[in-house]
């Protein structure tokens, strides 16, 4: 069963002048639990698909259902609580806010939803643990390498169970060992908890890593392929 539904999606930038088309009657669906990588060169339409799946911009034609609801026509608090109850996004520069704990970060928005404290309290332990940062858990982010912060990044977007994430780049700023432990980490708690990962990425390590790899060239998919399991 497709957790999103993509139907005609159309994106055109500057339409009152010289229009760019980022996204070409795209036509797409993605299932529950499915590992994805969106690729191609820059300016592609990778990071406007992310974008629209998540509904931090609108199209200009088109439709985005996420389990029989159009996101692409929601407006303000509705669409804010929709994100929140529905959406993870693990982006390249980690987003973390600075002045808070590790455990603050990954508890912040389940303290959105309102979730109890000991369901919040129970679920950060999990993921810290999952993500192998159990002892990091009252430091700031200043005080975490690049591949740590990124780790918290993930916990955090996973915290809320959320149907699926949306990763743009999030390996871009990591050397490769840390970019192979998030994988890892990623791939685990994707098989474990069935939620949906969908990147955009330019890294082959992430590409090879992938069940499905989308390629997009000039906004439209020009081809949508399976691939092995890695070991």
């Amino acid at each position: 069963m497709s957790v999103i539904q993509v139907n005609q999606l159309t994106k055109t930038y500057n339409e009152t002048m010289v229009p760019v088309t980022a996204l070409d009657h795209v036509n797409l669906s993605f299932a529950r639990g499915e590992f994805t990588a969106i690729v191609g060169p820059s300016g592609c339409g990778k990071t406007t698909l992310l974008n629209m799946l998540g509904g931090l911009d609108k199209p200009s034609a088109g439709h985005v259902m996420i389990e029989g609801q159009d996101i692409a026509v929601m407006e303000g608090g509705a669409l804010v609580d929709f994100r929140l109850h529905n959406i993870g996004f693990i982006f390249q520069s980690y987003n973390l806010i600075p002045v808070l704990t590790v455990k603050e970060n990954v508890e912040f928005i389940m303290d959105l939803q309102n979730k109890p404290r000991a369901e919040s309290d129970a679920r950060v332990s999990y993921l810290l643990d999952a993500m192998g940062i159990a002892d990091k858990i009252n430091l700031r982010p200043k005080y975490l390498s690049g591949g740590q912060q990124q780790r918290v990044a993930v916990a955090r977007a996973l915290a809320s169970k959320p149907k699926f994430i949306l990763a743009d780049e999030p390996t871009a700023n990591l050397d490769s060992k840390s970019t192979e432990t998030l994988l890892e980490l990623m791939a685990n708690l994707n098989e474990k908890e069935q939620v949906t990962f969908i990147f955009s990425t330019h890294d082959q390590r992430v590409i090879d890593k992938a069940h499905r790899i989308i390629v997009l060239e000039d906004g439209r998919v020009i081809s949508d392929t399976a691939q092995t399991k890695s070991a």
